[in-house]
């Protein structure tokens, strides 16, 4: 992996092909590994661009509280020093939360945004409550907990879950702390949505156990040109349960 300094951190990234440059951001608890399955089918036609969101991964963070719109700065500042001006953004659950902090700071340099398994909405007051008691928890006694929750949330198929489980045990426990009080304080999402004049593409399994089906519906409900892409069977990383589907739904953002 290649690095960049960003922002006081290290920012750790892959890169691969050619074409449209496409930025994938994984979700909470993992990393970029997370696209592995679904680069080899987009590579033709995009340069994609793989980073490790802060704390996560390669990439290094910092002690002090931190929000959605400073992983979205990061982006920005590995694209500055890339010297890509205009990127198709997709994130997944709360990489899609970033890609939304992206398209809001930074409109001129989107030229797509991609939703997958993620949603528009802030947190409602007990699931707030909830994240911070989940990062006081893993202050206190590790990711233990948080891991054994959310693996079999993430989908059905005992072997996939063995990889997130694998995957959510490599990262550090400040990534989590930190990125948990970050999607507790995340801004509502839905009005700019609205305001977005770039394609936008929405991926969602109808088995998802952790963001329901319904959060990709409104988001074609609020944005009806959106394209939104239902996989049935598919829990909340269709990028492993359903590789081509996903990457031909992600190729419209060419």
């Amino acid at each position: 992996m290649e690095t960049v300094n960003v922002n006081g951190i290290q920012l750790a990234f892959e890169r691969h092909g050619k074409g449209t440059p496409l930025v994938l951001l994984h979700g909470f608890p993992l990393d970029h590994h997370l696209w592995d399955e679904v680069v080899p089918l987009l590579e033709d036609r995009f340069d994609v661009i793989l980073p490790d969101l802060r704390g996560f991964g390669d990439s290094t963070t910092v002690d002090s509280p931190y929000s959605m719109d400073d992983y979205a700065s990061d982006i920005a500042g590995l694209l500055d020093q890339i010297d890509i001006q205009k990127a198709a953004i997709v994130g997944h659950s709360m990489g899609g939360y970033v890609a939304l902090a992206f398209a809001r700071l930074y409109p001129e340099r989107v030229s797509g945004l991609g939703l997958v398994s993620s949603q528009l909405p802030a947190d409602a007051p007990e699931r707030k409550e909830g994240r911070y008691k989940s990062a006081a928890d893993v202050s206190a006694n590790g990711i233990g907990s948080v891991v054994e929750t959310m693996t079999p949330k993430f989908t059905s198929a005992e072997k996939l879950q063995a990889l997130a489980r694998a995957s959510m045990e490599r990262q550090p426990p400040a990534g989590y702390i930190g990125a948990l009080k970050a999607m507790a304080e995340r801004m509502d999402s839905t009005a700019l949505l609205s305001s977005l004049k770039v394609p936008v593409v929405v991926i969602h399994g109808d088995t998802d156990a952790l963001i329901p089906i319904d959060r990709a519906r409104e988001v074609k409900a609020t944005l009806p040109e959106a394209h939104l892409i239902e996989i049935p069977g598919a829990g909340h990383i269709p990028m492993l349960e359903a590789v081509k589907e996903t990457a031909e739904a992600l190729r419209k953002l060419a």
